[in-house]
């Protein structure tokens, strides 16, 4: 008789710290897809992968790092433009104009880095204009 309480309340002490460390993977595994397709600029897939994901490019922009760089400056080290333009018109041009860990703008850093007159770099200034 005590030993049906004490298997239930392991099985639910079991089972609540399995979920978290699921859903921590499923997040990385998300975040590695989205890089993937950022570097390989394929906007079709990143498009797919966010829908069957039922996220939102702008409520997951800020804690997706692609080896240490935002996707936007991924997809401008990559030459990704379908999905650098794709990014930009999803994000808010607050978003855009805040400055990102090394204290630069994207913008700022795009054309400190050679990216200025490239598809990305226009397709950001104007979401930034337009808002």
């Amino acid at each position: 008789m005590r030993l049906l309480p004490l298997s239930i309340a392991t099985l639910i002490v079991a089972s609540s710290i399995s979920v978290p460390s699921t859903a921590l993977a499923n997040q990385e595994q998300l975040a590695a897809n989205i890089c993937n397709y950022v570097q390989a600029d394929d906007k079709n897939r990143l498009r797919k992968k966010l829908k069957e994901s039922r996220v939102k490019l702008r409520n997951i922009y800020s804690g997706v790092s692609c080896g240490g760089d935002s996707l936007l400056r991924t997809a401008l080290k990559s030459g990704s433009n379908k999905v650098g333009t794709f990014v930009a018109k999803r994000l808010p041009a607050s978003e855009l104009n805040e400055a990102e860990a090394d204290g630069q703008s994207i913008v700022a850093w795009a054309e400190s880095n050679g990216h200025g007159g490239s598809e990305i770099t226009a397709a950001i200034k104007e979401r930034i204009a337009g808002s």
